[in-house]
């Protein structure tokens, strides 16, 4: 995927700005994604699935850390997740169905960051 260079500084942007909440953002996201999805929780059998808890804020953290990595990265953004996707594919055996991002996740960093509508949509296709 390429990204123009007014792209890339939109992108670039919205995650200097996301960065300093990702604890937040992710633990917001995995109870959106659990509410949309709850097959899902079994993955999660041995967190604290409560609102907001301990477990949530630091797992979803380091999701929306290592898409901001991949953010910084937008040239080679399969190689930025590498790593990750190796962890739960071959490691923890995690249905790769599970990483499609539903629109309500896209919805929501766009209520908390107003994007122009061609950003919004790479970003999706770049998530998915």
């Amino acid at each position: 995927m390429t990204f123009s260079e007014a792209e890339k500084a939109a992108i670039t942007s919205i995650w200097a700005k996301v960065a300093g909440h990702a604890d937040d953002i992710g633990a917001e996201a995995l109870e959106r994604l659990f509410l949309s999805f709850p097959q899902t929780k079994t993955y999660f059998s041995h967190f604290d699935l409560s609102s907001n808890s301990k477990d949530l804020r630091n797992h979803g953290g380091k999701v929306v850390k290592a898409i901001g990595n991949a953010a910084q990265h937008l040239g080679d953004i399969d190689h930025a997740l590498s790593s990750l996707s190796d962890l739960h594919a071959q490691k923890l055996k995690v249905d790769p169905g599970n990483f499609r991002v539903n629109i309500s996740q896209v919805i929501f960093l766009k209520h908390h960051y107003p994007l122009c509508d061609r950003v919004k949509l790479k970003i999706f296709i770049f998530l998915v």
